[in-house]
C-alpha cells in the first residue's frame, strides 16, 4: 500500500495503462492498486471497455461510500492485446503479468478476457503470488489441477473465475443444440486460439457422446482474410448446423462470409460470439439468427440489475453486457476481502489477498452466489443462451437489445 497523495478522475475513454481512481478520495488515504488486464485493442476492444468499466464502476462506489474507511481502491489498465495481433497477443499477456509481479502495490488483478492471455499469464502470477479473477476466460485447463506444475508453479490457487468454464459451455450447449434445436448434425470451426480450440473440443466431444453426426472439423487462421473454401465444403456436406469455437478477429469475417455462404443453416457459437465487436463488425443482417453462449447467469434483464444497468450507462454512455456483471461482481469480492481484512486489523497484503478471495462468499450478488472452489474455478455452473434477433428501434451495437435470452443451456448429465 501507499499513501494517496493526488487525485485521479476515471472517464469512459481511458486508455490502456492508465490509472484510475475517484474524485472523492482523500489526500492521506492509503491506496489498494488493483491491476486490470484486458484486450482494449483490436477485434475484443469494445467488450473489453464494457468488461472493465464494470470493475471501475464497482471501485468507484466502493471509494464514494467510504466502503473501506481509509482506504482508497485504484486501477491501473494494461492491454495484452497489440496492433499486430489484431487480438490478444500472449507475449503482451506475459509482459503484463511481469509488470503486475514486480510492482508489490498491486494486492490483486482483474482478467485476463481471453484464456490465451490467461495460459501465458497464470505462471507469472502464481509465482508472484498475485491473484486474479477472470471475468470471461473460460478455458478449463488453467485451474484444472492436473495442469497444475504448469499454470501455478507456486501450488497455491491465484487464477479465480466468475463464470464456468468451457468443460461446461461447449457440452451444455451441445445438449441444447440436440435437445432443444434438434440438431442432427453438425461442422465444428475453431480459430486456433487456446480459448477457441477447448471450447470447440468440447462440444464436439459431447456432440459425439450425444450421437450427433459431427460431420467435419477445420481450424481457421484469424489473420486470413477469406474462409470461403472452408464454407464450400461445409456446404456440400450440408449439415444441419455449423458450430464456431473462438473469438472476434475470425468471428467477425466468419460471420459475414457463412451468411453469404450458408445463408440458411442454423449457426452457433459461444461467448466469443456474443458482444458489440461482432454486432458492429459483422452487421445486420449477417449476424441475425446466430445462437451464442455466456458462461455465466443471464442478469442484464433482471430487475436486481437495474440499478446496476443504469449506473453504468449514466457513467460511461454505453450498454452492459453480461460480463459487465462478472467483472463487477469480481472486484466486488475484491472489495469485500480487503474490507475483511482491514476490519480485523490485518495487513493487506497479496498474499492475504489471494488467501481471502479463495475462501470467499457472497451470498448474493448481481450472479447470484459467488463461491470458488480449491482451483479457483466459480461452483455456479449456469451456461446461458441466446440468439441474435434484430431490434430495429434499439441501438444496433447494444448486446442486450440485439441478442434475445432464450434459455439455460442442460448441463452435462
Amino acid at each position: 500500500m501507499i499513501s494517496r497523495r493526488s487525485t485521479f478522475k476515471a472517464a469512459a475513454g481511458i486508455t490502456a495503462a492508465a490509472t484510475i481512481g475517484v474524485q472523492s478520495a482523500f489526500a492521506e488515504d492509503k491506496v489498494i492498486k488493483v491491476g486490470i488486464d484486458l484486450s482494449f485493442t483490436g477485434a475484443d476492444a469494445d467488450s473489453a471497455a464494457r468488461v472493465a468499466n464494470g470493475a471501475i464502476l464497482a471501485f468507484e462506489e466502493a471509494n464514494a461510500a467510504k466502503t473501506v474507511p481509509g482506504y482508497t481502491f485504484l486501477v491501473e489498465k494494461f492491454d495484452d492485446a497489440t496492433a499486430t495481433a489484431g487480438q490478444y497477443d500472449p507475449a503482451q499477456a506475459a509482459t503484463n503479468a511481469r509488470k503486475l509481479v514486480a510492482d508489490k502495490a498491486f494486492v490483486a488483478a482483474l482478467g485476463p478476457q481471453m484464456s490465451g492471455a490467461g495460459k501465458a499469464m497464470s505462471p507469472i502470477l502464481s509465482q508472484g503470488g498475485l491473484a486474479t479473477i477472470t471475468p470471461s476466460s473460460t478455458n478449463p485447463d488453467i485451474t484444472d489441477p492436473k495442469f497444475s506444475a504448469q499454470y501455478r508453479p507456486a501450488g497455491k490457487a491465484i487464477y479465480f473465475r466468475t463464470v464456468a468454464t468451457d468443460a461446461y459451455q461447449g457440452p451444455n450447449m451441445a445438449n441444447y443444440m440436440m435437445d432443444v434445436l434438434k440438431v442432427k448434425s453438425v461442422y465444428v470451426l475453431d480459430d486456433s486460439g487456446a480459448y477457441g480450440v477447448g471450447l470447440a473440443d468440447a462440444f464436439e466431444g459431447q456432440a459425439k457422446k450425444r450421437g450427433m453426426n459431427v460431420m467435419g472439423r477445420d481450424r481457421l487462421d484469424p489473420k486470413a482474410a477469406d474462409y470461403a473454401s472452408i464454407l464450400t465444403k461445409v456446404k456440400s456436406l450440408n449439415p444441419d448446423a455449423l458450430y464456431y469455437g473462438g473469438v472476434g478477429q475470425a468471428g467477425v469475417k466468419l460471420v459475414k462470409q457463412a451468411y453469404d455462404i450458408l445463408p440458411k443453416m442454423l449457426k452457433a457459437g459461444g461467448d466469443g460470439i456474443y458482444g458489440a465487436d461482432i454486432l458492429k463488425g459483422a452487421g445486420f443482417p449477417a449476424v441475425d439468427g446466430w445462437f451464442a453462449t455466456n458462461a455465466s447467469p443471464h442478469v442484464t434483464e433482471d430487475p436486481k440489475a437495474k440499478a446496476f444497468g443504469e449506473a453504468f450507462y449514466k457513467r460511461f454512455g454505453i450498454y452492459i453486457e453480461d460480463y459487465s456483471a462478472t467483472c463487477y461482481v469480481g472486484a466486488q469480492v475484491i472489495i469485500s476481502v480487503v474490507k475483511a481484512l482491514v476490519d480485523a486489523k490485518k495487513p493487506v497484503t497479496r498474499e492475504a489477498v489471494r488467501d481471502g478471495i479463495n475462501s470467499v462468499k457472497l451470498a448474493d450478488s448481481l450472479i447470484g452466489p459467488v463461491e470458488f472452489d480449491e482451483n479457483g474455478d466459480i461452483k455456479n455452473k449456469i451456461i446461458s443462451v441466446f440468439q441474435v434477433k434484430q431490434a430495429k428501434d434499439k441501438p444496433l451495437d447494444d448486446p442486450d437489445s440485439q441478442f434475445k435470452y432464450v434459455g439455460v443451456a442442460q448441463a452435462v448429465a
